[in-house]
């Protein structure tokens, strides 16, 4: 059986955050996760559907060892929900900035 790694929340670095947030499409997937439900499938809070599972899979690695989403198994399908707490907890305010600036540039590019 898969086991995930989950960083404790003090654990969890700016620069770890940081560079997870780096890539557009993780901060996609992130949004995703924070306008969804609480807890997605990676298919499911996937910006792009016809990604490959290996490219995905590699992104929602990054995203949990990062720290910002806890991915649990349910069947055969990974379930990510984002540790919001933690990370308000850490770095108050730094998602919602963060997602508020990237919502921003995504409209200017339109």
């Amino acid at each position: 059986m898969v086991q995930f790694i989950h960083p404790a929340k003090e654990d969890i670095t700016l620069e770890g955050v940081l560079g997870a947030l780096a890539d557009p499409l993780r901060i996609r997937i992130v949004y995703s996760l924070m306008q969804g439900d609480g807890c997605m499938s990676c298919s499911k809070a996937s910006p792009c559907p016809k990604i490959a599972k290996s490219t995905l899979s590699h992104h929602f690695r990054i995203l949990r060892e990062s720290g910002l989403v806890r991915t649990t198994k349910k069947g055969v399908e990974n379930r990510n929900t984002l540790r919001l707490a933690d990370i308000n907890d850490r770095f108050p305010g730094l998602l919602k900035t963060v997602m508020k600036l990237a919502e921003r540039q995504c409209e200017e590019k339109s």
